[in-house]
């Protein structure tokens, strides 16, 4: 399990693609002395599992499932990437519960700076935008934020300065890519009312005042 508070923005070293999905290799730095073989760690947010380590170099084995759900399939050598190792038992839960199972991806449709600051909008497919609320929880390429609008086709989220400065959203651009984790919670209540929903009734607020909630 992670928090969504990126540790580190690391590099892609290199991408060896084969039939069945590819081998990553990143160069961790100063979190390779907290890694090794078998441990889990959140690369732009997908929970991957280190396959090997030489040095500071981890190598990770992508399954083609990875592939078609993640923009990890777009990454090449030099890429950034955000890095977050496995929250320890005691540690502070500073972000949001994120399982690094990615729900599919949206592309940065907008980015307005504001001083330091920054409000990107973010396009998502409608079965992506059905399990977020405002003020709730996402996770974007691994990097916990709070929704701060939502529209038909879209989210936003404001970003503070320090979230720039410490993750690849201080580097993106419009169309880029990027793996989104809706939150679990939200996940779940959704699933069990639409299980008290009649089946052939949309779960919109009409119907659940109707229900009682």
């Amino acid at each position: 399990m992670f928090t969504g508070l990126i540790e580190a923005i690391c590099t892609v070293k290199s991408v060896r693609r084969s039939a069945g999905g590819l081998l990553l290799t990143i160069d961790l730095g100063k979190l390779a002395d907290e890694s090794k073989i078998g441990d889990s760690i959140a690369i732009n947010g997908v929970c991957l599992t280190i396959a090997g380590v030489d040095g500071g170099l981890a190598a990770f084995d992508i399954s083609s499932e990875t592939l078609t759900k993640s923009n990890l399939g777009k990454l090449k050598p030099s890429s950034p990437v955000n890095v977050e190792l496995a929250l320890k038992a005691a540690g502070r839960l500073g972000g949001h519960i994120v399982q690094g199972h990615i729900d599919g991806v949206a592309t940065i449709k907008a980015i307005n700076k504001q001083g330091q600051f920054a409000d990107i909008k973010f396009a998502a497919s409608e079965e992506l935008l059905d399990q977020m609320v405002v003020k709730g929880s996402v996770a974007v390429d691994g990097i916990s934020l709070t929704i701060a609008s939502m529209d038909e086709n879209s989210f936003s989220a404001a970003i503070i300065p320090e979230t720039l400065k410490k993750t690849t959203l201080g580097t993106a651009k419009i169309g880029d890519t990027v793996n989104i984790e809706t939150d679990i919670i939200v996940k779940t209540i959704r699933k069990q009312l639409e299980k008290i929903l009649p089946q052939k009734q949309p779960l919109t607020i009409e119907n659940l005042k109707q229900l009682g909630f």
